[in-house]
């Protein structure tokens, strides 16, 4: 995939700054605009993408929960804002917000 995310900008000098996906590797799942990351560099080499431990995602698709479901039961796939699918438990709706770990890519609350 040819992916370039060209709207990041320097947050002391604001030039803009163009990533290919191998530099964002698999952090690219979790991007959303806003996002403020760490850019790692060396001299004009960009080495790779530092994202937050946690991102907040909004759910855009999941199976609907039955009534009666806790946080102790089940769980079900939910596809997030930005198109990457975890599981969750089976409580969560379409447009909860979740919190993620975007180290391990798990479920870790409804924020």
């Amino acid at each position: 995939m040819g992916l370039a995310i060209d709207d990041i900008r320097d947050s002391e000098t604001f030039d803009q700054i163009t990533l290919s996906q191998g530099a964002l590797g698999e952090s690219v799942k979790y991007l959303k605009p806003d996002t403020e990351v760490l850019v790692m560099r060396h001299d004009d080499e960009i080495l790779g993408v530092d994202l937050p431990n946690t991102m907040e995602l909004s759910v855009s698709k999941t199976d609907p929960g039955l009534r009666g479901d806790t946080a102790s039961g089940g769980s079900k796939p939910a596809t997030l804002e930005t198109g990457v699918v975890i599981t969750v438990p089976l409580f969560i709706s379409e447009g909860d917000v979740v919190r993620v770990d975007t180290r391990t890519g798990k479920y870790l609350e409804r924020a």
